[in-house]
């Protein structure tokens, strides 16, 4: 199984591995610090030994890597991973801007339910089941949620269980949540956040987040 280290350090762009798996253009590695996609959030870019990874899937416990054809990596090959900085770090940043806009619609909507979110490069959105119009609660979740971001406070992230690679996050005082996901260090480090409403049928509601350049 590979070892994940993006979680114990998500600001890792480049990690020396090698590979333990070959299937034809799949291959795993030892350790890794390459997010594959997970509970919203998009893959990382990026390469193995200079191939582009052209899709990373996790299965399990176990993360696959497709390279392209005639990649030629055998296993026990020495390697060298690197990831899309620029694009993990907007990833994170988005990601926990969206996590604070749940959990405050959770603290001060009642009832609401989430039943989707993604994380992408340019916003993120979380999708609610939600029977009134929530244009009316957004000034209030996004000046909460700047609020947090202006205190720069600390983000806790480790495992609730290791064995079974379950992950949270905590702000002391605002929220502990199970998550999987790549974590910043500081709220501070999400930047400006605004939040748009976008109705996405009956009794469904979507807030779409995006933070500051």
């Amino acid at each position: 199984m590979t070892f994940k280290l993006f979680w114990q350090d998500p600001y890792l762009t480049r990690l020396d591995t090698h590979v333990t798996r070959v299937d034809g253009n799949d291959v795993t590695v030892a350790e890794t610090i390459f997010y594959a996609f997970s509970g919203g959030q998009e893959s990382d870019h990026g390469s193995i030994a200079g191939k582009p990874v052209l899709k990373a899937r996790k299965e399990g416990k176990e993360i696959f890597y497709t390279l392209e054809e005639g990649h030629g990596l055998e296993v026990g090959e020495a390697v060298t991973m690197t990831i899309d900085w620029e694009r993990r770090y907007r990833l994170m940043r988005l990601h926990f801007a969206a996590e604070l806009v749940l959990e405050l619609a959770y603290q001060n909507l009642k009832g609401i339910e989430k039943i989707g979110a993604h994380i992408s490069t340019d916003k993120a959105r979380v999708d609610f089941r939600w029977a009134e119009n929530i244009s009316g609660a957004i000034p209030r979740l996004e000046t909460a949620a700047n609020h947090i971001v202006q205190e720069d406070r600390a983000i806790v992230s480790a495992y609730s269980d290791e064995a079974d690679e379950r992950r949270f996050w905590e702000v002391t005082g605002f929220a502990r949540v199970a998550c999987g996901g790549t974590h910043l260090k500081r709220t501070g480090e999400v930047g400006r956040i605004e939040l748009k409403r976008d109705n996405i049928g009956k009794g469904k509601e979507r807030i779409e987040v995006y933070v500051s350049p």
